[in-house]
């Protein structure tokens, strides 16, 4: 009974961390509003869950003391914020380059074009999986606030539940976003919303070199 008020306690920590992170702005919830206006409610929902499925990528190698190892050596961490910022950056400029688009067809919300279910969940995936700033986080939360003595299975069903809650909240994002009479109403301008998105994505890249410069610098003195 101690183990599992310690297991709750743990718990309850960790879930009131990963709603604060979940829902502050960042990669995660550009790419989900953007791609669901763009693309409608249903891609916008495999985006999610592709992040929730990358929140995995990160409880693994967290679980395996990978993070301690990118955290150690600053030379693969500067690396991922490169590969970041690159990603980052590329999604940003295809979304900035968004031109008007025609009507709905027969006034409904399901866009003209769009692009697979598997594509989406990639973008959603590598976008969760190669942000740098969720590697800090769970490195933080299992190293913190997740007690050594935890047991693996214990720690891999915090793993899962974060997982679940982030793909269900973007999808609940997703899906509030392209609620139909609000979605009618917004599609006319969606190409603006498409380029203040990218605009964002751009600046998040911006800042992932400029994190990667400051840290040369510190490795060069």
């Amino acid at each position: 009974m101690e183990h599992l008020a310690i297991y709750w306690a743990e718990f309850l920590t960790i879930a009131t961390l990963h709603l604060l992170a979940v829902a502050s702005p960042g990669p995660d919830f550009t790419v989900t509003t953007r791609y669901s206006i763009s693309y409608g409610g249903r891609i916008g929902r495999w985006v999610a869950l592709g992040i929730g499925t990358g929140i995995l990528l990160h409880v693994a190698y967290s679980v395996l003391g990978v993070a301690l190892i990118i955290h150690r050596y600053t030379w693969v961490y500067g690396l991922l914020l490169l590969v970041g910022a690159g990603y980052l950056g590329w999604l940003g400029w295809q979304a900035v380059r968004a031109q008007p688009r025609g009507p709905l067809p027969n006034n409904s919300n399901v866009p003209t074009h769009g692009i697979t279910a598997l594509k989406a969940f990639r973008i959603g995936f590598l976008t969760n999986g190669l942000n740098v700033k969720a590697t800090l986080f769970f490195l933080a939360l299992f190293s913190t606030v997740i007690a050594p003595a935890t047991p693996t299975s214990v720690k891999v069903g915090y793993g899962i539940y974060m997982a679940i809650a982030t793909g269900l909240w973007f999808s609940f994002l997703a899906t509030l976003i392209t609620w139909p009479p609000f979605y009618r109403r917004m599609w006319a301008a969606s190409h603006w919303i498409d380029r203040a998105m990218g605009l964002a994505l751009l600046l998040l890249s911006a800042k992932l070199i400029y994190d990667w410069l400051v840290l040369i610098k510190v490795i060069a003195q």
